[in-house]
């Protein structure tokens, strides 16, 4: 089993979301090094959710990653954000994974509570300037933040 993290601005969809609607794509991803972390996940992996643009931004819950190697719909949609006209149904740019939810934290871990404890080589989500919504979480890192989120 990996572990990952997971952004997405709470205003969009948030972990409340995902609690309410038990399963769902994760859609929009537009960024190859981040796709490229999507096409990596298996079913059983788990995810942080992190909320960005937020205040605190942190990770707010856990998911499961479900299904893998999924086409992002939103590629093909002409009225979407997301539309990519590069991308057709028989060669798809970008793969999406269907997550299920686990469990929201009573206490978000915070952005800053994050950086007190990891440094940006542990957590790339700590590093200035990182804009990546989806990335790995290193299996002792991982460990660290489940044992956090019960503080």
């Amino acid at each position: 089993m990996n572990y990952w993290l997971m952004k997405s601005e709470p205003e969009v969809y948030g972990i409340t979301h995902l609690q309410q609607d038990r399963q769902t794509i994760w859609d929009g991803v537009r960024n190859y090094q981040a796709r490229n972390f999507l096409r990596q996940m298996q079913p059983g992996d788990l995810a942080f959710f992190y909320h960005s643009n937020t205040n605190p931004p942190g990770i707010v819950g856990l998911m499961l990653v479900v299904k893998t190697d999924i086409a992002d719909p939103t590629q093909f949609d002409s009225s979407s954000e997301y539309y990519d006209p590069k991308s057709t149904p028989e060669n798809p740019r970008w793969q999406t994974v269907l997550v299920e939810f686990v469990e929201s934290f009573s206490q978000p871990i915070s952005l800053t509570i994050l950086k007190e404890k990891f440094s940006s080589e542990d957590l790339l989500v700590v590093k200035q300037g990182n804009r990546l919504s989806v990335m790995p979480v290193a299996d002792v890192v991982a460990q660290k933040i489940l044992t956090m989120k019960n503080l």
